[in-house]
């Protein structure tokens, strides 16, 4: 059978592909390598315990707000069981010995953080006025006038530290203010003010929680992609696809099963994907060398620590723990360490003031795990059960010497490693955010979602900005290449 578009890969991208696409008449066929659908939107289940791989809050799903709108037009938002974060503090920044708060609505993040450094009022005005600027850039009201997003360069080109150093004064809050660079693989010499500007904004706006899991969206998206006469496989791994000089014509799957497509959108890593693509003189030598060369960003080390029943307080908040460690994780000077982290419960309901299961992420180099390299999930050896159970009481250690300690109310641990990121997401080295946007060489880290190979073309995390918010918006540039950028973007504005 021939598709009009083949999608390889369901994670959000993927699957935000599918169902656009198909809402618009296009025969669609989502192939996933796993049994579970998702990628970073994918939960596992462990007895009746819900443990989030990738995503754990999203932000500006308010109505009127940008996710909202997406999420209204693909179909899914009134389907989501969600769960507000405080208004109040959404996030929690843990650092030098004090806890600052992150605030919803700009002028309550101002107001907040004034209250610890009534100094930097205006200087916090001046920041988050430099956030919305970046928000406005993917604004509902420019969706309505047909334009997916505006123009915003200049935010690329400027390093996140940097600014944030030159719009305020005192020290101790510019490291507050880059408190969760964990988000977005934050690297102090690197990261552009674009993507730390459009993921704290969209947070600030509105931050939600997914009660049952982020599974959840990828379930919803699949609903509406069947609904609409789509396909949507799992246990399928494009191992191949096939291509000559004109185009790419179909794909193999398993090795042996060949879908003919009339396009093809590939959502894995753009390396992975020119190592499934036969040659063609489209792609040039250059290019394929270009993206082989660009560094991505560090993997994460993730424990789900399995709470005792009604023991533990629910926290509707995040922390991000630091200690007196900057706030940007270094790997030269900690090689090994854990020096940051972030914190994050789930509970059973909506309103149940208890939680299940914490969940810590750290960050981790794929140096730690090298020596597995080779190995397949459930047939790492000894060696590396050992290995996890080091690192998780040395990350339990580290949060227990800043004064919270999860030990009494602990029933059962469950950890990962980049390697299953690497194994699950198709991610080179398992890298939690894919390829780093380095504000000093911007367009060397672009990533087009149209190939020179007419018919082929990419989505997912690698393209624009990182997280779900980034990633959807990359979902929609890719889509405009079939259905014309104003035609989509009213279409979206005016759900």
């Amino acid at each position: 059978m021939e598709y009009d578009i083949i999608i390889i890969g369901s994670g959000l991208g993927g699957l935000e592909c599918g169902a656009i696409l198909s809402k618009e008449g296009f025969n669609v066929c989502v192939l996933e390598k796993n049994s579970n659908f998702g990628g970073c939107f994918q939960t596992y289940q462990r007895g009746n315990h819900l443990l989030d791989t990738g995503i754990h809050y999203v932000g500006s799903l308010d109505d009127g707000q940008i996710m909202n709108q997406y999420f209204k037009y693909l179909g899914i938002m009134d389907k989501l069981r969600l769960r507000k974060l405080d208004t109040e503090a959404f996030d929690q920044i843990h650092y030098h010995g004090k806890v600052y708060n992150y605030a919803m609505g700009h002028e309550q993040f101002v107001d907040t953080l004034a209250r610890q450094f009534p100094a930097e009022r205006e200087n916090l005005k001046r920041y988050v006025n430099q956030l919305k600027e970046v928000g406005n850039l993917i604004s509902v009201e420019n969706l309505r006038q047909g334009v997916i997003a505006t123009e915003g360069m200049r935010y690329f080109c400027t390093s996140a530290a940097r600014l944030i150093e030159e719009t305020i004064g005192n020290r101790d809050l510019q490291e507050v203010l880059a408190g969760s660079a964990l988000l977005y693989g934050g690297i102090r010499n690197m990261s552009t003010f674009y993507g730390h500007a459009m993921i704290n904004n969209s947070y600030i706006e509105s931050a939600y929680r997914f009660v049952d899991g982020t599974i959840q969206v990828s379930h919803e998206l699949i609903k509406v992609i069947r609904a609409n006469g789509g396909t949507v496989l799992n246990n399928a791994e494009v191992t191949r696809i096939v291509a000559d000089d004109t185009g790419a014509k179909a794909v193999i799957v398993n090795g042996t099963e060949q879908f003919d497509a009339k396009r093809i959108i590939s959502n894995v890593h753009p390396q992975r994907t020119l190592e499934l693509l036969d040659k063609s003189r489209a792609i040039k030598n250059a290019y394929i060398t270009r993206i082989n060369s660009l560094p991505n960003t560090y993997g994460i080390f993730s424990i789900y620590l399995v709470v005792k029943p009604k023991t533990l307080k629910y926290n509707n908040f995040n922390v991000y723990l630091h200690g007196n460690n900057s706030v940007w994780y270094d790997r030269q000077n900690y090689p090994g360490h854990t020096t940051n982290c972030m914190i994050s419960m789930q509970a059973h309901t909506a309103d149940s003031e208890w939680a299940d299961v914490v969940t810590i992420l750290t960050p981790m180099y794929f140096e730690e795990v090298a020596e597995w390299a080779d190995t397949k999930p459930e047939h790492r050896g000894e060696r590396y059960r050992l290995f996890k159970e080091a690192k998780t009481r040395q990350v339990l250690d580290f949060i227990r010497q800043h004064g919270i300690d999860f030990e009494p109310y602990i029933e059962s641990v469950y950890t990962t490693s980049p390697l299953s990121y690497r194994d699950y997401t198709a991610t080179p080295e398992g890298s939690a955010y894919g390829i780093i946007k380095d504000y000093k060489c911007p367009q060397v880290g672009f990533v087009s979602t149209r190939t020179k190979l007419g018919n082929l073309y990419l989505t997912g995390q690698n393209l624009n900005v990182h997280g779900a918010l980034g990633v959807t918006l990359t979902a929609i540039i890719t889509c405009s290449e079939f259905l014309g950028q104003e035609y989509l973007a009213k279409k979206v504005g005016n759900a």
